[in-house]
């Protein structure tokens, strides 16, 4: 029976035939994106699963009871085993207007144990210019779990010190993206691709023509009209055409930490041929103890003794026409019978040999 390809570790894409794709598939408006935005906040009301003593802790603390109108004295340190320091983070959406909610994620930096039951004092949210663009407030929703008896014996089920408030931000500020300001608005695609990009030109023109133009192989450069209604609309109407896509370079993907290999569809070789045994070396040692003759002073002593023994597995030659499709070569090497380790092997000598027509990546 033939060996199951890449011993079940590889992945193998068959081929399949090209088929049109929505422009808005492969890729978007320059500026209509998401934004990253990330706070430094509180978390009180854990049940002693808090910071305790962390410095930075201690000091918001204090700055927090000062805006709550509670002064602490000097060189008093609560204890603060109930709060834990925390960063929040948030993606605002484009076109997102002040007063609508976003979702928020909660982690500790410091050495709380766990997050559940806590809840996030307000915290401003910045974005990377420094300004704020939402607030955050809530009681966190934890997935995980962490218990600690006395003899120091403790488990965790997944994270607990990292929890989510489903729209616990309310955005204060949006962002101007130039929809409704600039004459040109740019389209960009996920990958670059002059024949894609190319196509999508070509495709607009045709149903709007002298809107689109290509300026390098990721942008379109977009003529639309000023008002806000009709260049909607026009968006709208350019994100559901469909075009077919260039192919995909001929690409070999290896991980070297886990043995997958992606071979994708594009992939040709030209004429070679392949043979890959396995050559086993077994050393045996089998030392024999040596006694000194009756009243000879002589001393206990271990004679080596080695045995060599080879062994070599006959493996067929796998031929490979010219031009060969990733179907042919998954079937050639199911012949060799080769594991992940070998398929790599193989590839890179392929490659080196000038014989696989692929960019090899490893991640």
């Amino acid at each position: 029976m033939l060996a199951a390809l890449f011993a079940g570790l590889t992945v193998y894409l068959a081929p399949v035939h090209a088929h049109a794709e929505r422009v808005r598939d492969l890729g978007q408006f320059q500026g209509v994106r998401s934004n990253q935005l990330t706070g430094y906040g509180i978390v009180v009301g854990l049940p002693g699963t808090g910071d305790d003593n962390l410095e930075y802790l201690t000091q918001a603390m204090k700055g927090v009871s000062g805006r709550m109108g509670l002064t602490l004295p000097a060189g008093v340190a609560p204890g603060l085993k109930n709060a834990a320091a925390v960063m929040v983070t948030a993606d605002l959406p484009a076109f997102a207007k002040p007063g609508q909610r976003i979702d928020v994620t909660v982690s500790t930096i410091g050495k709380a144990k766990s997050l559940r039951g806590g809840a996030l004092i307000i915290t401003p949210l910045y974005g990377a210019d420094g300004q704020i663009y939402a607030m955050a407030q809530g009681n966190l929703a934890v997935g995980g779990l962490g218990i600690s008896a006395n003899d120091g014996s403790k488990l965790t089920v997944n994270i607990p010190t990292v929890g989510r408030i489903a729209e616990g931000a309310s955005v204060e500020r949006a962002v101007a993206t130039g929809f409704d300001s600039q004459q040109t608005l740019r389209w960009n695609l996920f990958a670059a691709d002059f024949l894609t990009a190319s196509r999508v030109r070509d495709a607009i023109n045709q149903r709007m023509p002298g809107t689109a133009s290509v300026e390098d192989g990721v942008t379109l450069a977009l003529t639309l009209p000023i008002e806000s209604n009709t260049r909607a609309s026009v968006m709208a109407a350019i994100e559901m055409i469909e075009i077919q896509p260039a192919e995909t370079p001929a690409r070999v993907i290896v991980n070297s930490r886990t043995g997958t290999v992606v071979i994708n569809s594009a992939v040709r070789l030209a004429p070679a041929a392949i043979s890959h045994g396995k050559l086993t070396v077994r050393v045996d040692e089998n030392p024999t103890v040596v006694q000194p003759a009756p009243f000879s002073r002589g001393q206990t002593a271990l004679e080596p003794n080695s045995d060599i023994s080879t062994e070599e597995e006959d493996r067929a030659v796998a031929l490979f026409q010219p031009g060969a499709s990733l179907s042919q070569v998954v079937d050639a090497l199911n012949l060799l019978g080769v594991t992940p380790s070998d398929l790599v092997a193989i590839l890179e000598a392929l490659k080196q040999a000038g014989a696989l027509k692929a960019e090899m990546v490893v991640i």
